[in-house]
């Protein structure tokens, strides 16, 4: 991989902490549900002690559950094993400062065990692996992740407090598209487009969506592991953002019986030259794919079922999933179809794929790695592409996005493929994640349940 070049070096960083400018440097990786976790240091301890050396968390921070309890059945992190740490190894690539926060820097760590060797089941070093393996082929990804968020004028506090009901969403109507409906919020999404370009991203564009208060902003594709470490920074950021400004955003998959956040993924592959390599070189019409595109698209095909758990995986994920919604329930592609699973789009230089089944909830490095590993399936296989699905997927007979947490981790489980590209204990870790949330899901007393049953049964 490409080095990258971040958007604050380590010799700007001393320069301002030097001159009082920056005085806290955020130390944080991206935990399994695709949180950021870490340690706020005081700047000058940073540079003297952390930076050189790294720093350590409990490694449980790995193998709890959403809110944070300790829980069963992680071989890497339990009683029996006493709970110890591992290392968070700073990567000075992923330096930037973050305008939201004062005198604030931050940085991304790689997660690795006391005798150096990296955390197999870390998000960032799932994706490395699988990064690794492709530029054994020549080849670099290039992705970028599309995440749409609601807004509602309320404090997060207030949205706590109030069970989450009776919010107030940013727009009362649909405003996909709509400049006026977007205007409305424009001082939040200003901020949000302003001060993740501060923090090194790029931003593109933001637009209203179909659900109440729903929207979208979009930054400029990169290799696959910087989109990945952006996407983390700015679904922290975003959030903070809205509190600051006495507002909520929620990233969650299906917040209501409307249109849920998705999180399409787009993904292109270049070269050992940088060129692009999706396209026809031979065939010059512009949405000619090359065999290895083929190959890589047949292979998500054949992977995506068993490879949902990486794209949908909480127990709200897959209420997405329905006919008519934009959200996939066909295992098919198609040219700029979004009634598939994954859509080919652009031409030439551009083309790429698109994979619409992640939702907002999704961690990018688990999601793209399944991509890669997906492709890789595929071109060291040379698998056949099936025809184009050219009408409506949701009438035709494709097979199906699995329609449960319980049903993608028993495909995910078994796989035989998973355990080969990822490896027995990843797929052993993440398929206790969600016999966790599954459990902890079985074991709750709804609102539906009681409004059906507390009178009427």
């Amino acid at each position: 991989m490409a080095e990258h070049t971040p958007a604050l070096s380590v010799g700007a960083l001393r320069s301002l902490v030097a001159a009082g400018e920056i005085h806290t440097v955020v130390l944080a990786f991206t935990d399994m549900q695709g949180r950021l976790q870490g340690k706020r240091f005081a700047a000058p301890f940073f540079l003297e002690e952390v930076l050189p050396h790294g720093s350590e968390g409990c490694n449980y921070l790995l193998a709890v559950d959403v809110d944070l309890n300790t829980v069963d059945g992680y071989a890497m992190s339990s009683w029996e094993r006493g709970y110890g740490d591992f290392a968070m190894r700073p990567d000075p690539t992923t330096l930037r400062r973050i305008p939201w926060q004062d005198g604030t820097a931050l940085l991304l760590a790689d997660l690795t065990w006391e005798d150096g060797s990296p955390v197999s089941a870390s998000p960032r070093q799932i994706l490395r692996q699988q990064l690794d393996r492709l530029a054994g082929h020549g080849l670099t990804a290039h992705a970028g992740t599309e995440l749409e968020f609601l807004v509602f004028r309320d404090t997060y506090e207030r949205a706590w407090d109030s069970g989450y009901r009776g919010l107030t969403p940013a727009n009362q109507y649909n405003a996909d598209y709509s400049v006026l409906a977007t205007a409305r919020v424009e001082p939040l999404l200003r901020r949000i487009r302003n001060e993740m370009a501060g923090a090194g991203l790029v931003p593109e564009s933001a637009k209203g969506e179909c659900n109440l208060g729903q929207h979208e902003v979009v930054f400029r594709y990169d290799e696959a592991l910087t989109t990945c470490d952006q996407h983390s920074v700015y679904k922290t950021g975003a959030k903070e953002i809205a509190s600051q400004e006495g507002m909520a955003v929620t990233f969650m998959a299906k917040f209501n019986e409307r249109e849920g956040n998705s999180c399409h993924i787009h993904l292109s592959l270049r070269d050992a030259d940088g060129a692009p390599a999706m396209a026809d070189p031979e065939d010059h019409s512009p949405t000619a794919m090359s065999p290895l595109m083929r190959h890589f698209l047949a292979g998500q095909l054949a992977a995506l079922r068993e490879f949902s758990l990486f794209f949908a995986p909480n127990i709200n994920s897959y209420k997405r999933f329905r006919p008519g919604s934009f959200a996939p329930t066909a295992v098919a592609w198609g040219r700029d179809n979004r009634t598939c699973a994954l859509r080919v789009v652009g031409h030439g230089p551009s083309l790429r794929l698109e994979n619409r089944v992640p939702g907002g909830d999704v961690n990018p490095y688990l999601a793209v790695a399944a991509m890669v590993a997906a492709g890789l399936h595929g071109v060291e296989r040379e698998l056949e592409l099936p025809e184009p699905c050219t009408g409506n997927a949701y009438t035709e007979s494709y097979e199906q996005v699995p329609g449960s947490l319980r049903e993608a981790a028993e495909l995910w489980s078994g796989s035989d493929l998973a355990r080969e590209v990822f490896g027995p204990e990843v797929v052993a870790h993440y398929a206790n994640m969600a016999r966790i949330e599954q459990r902890q899901f079985d074991t709750a007393v709804t609102d539906w349940e009681r409004f059906r049953s507390f009178e009427r049964m």
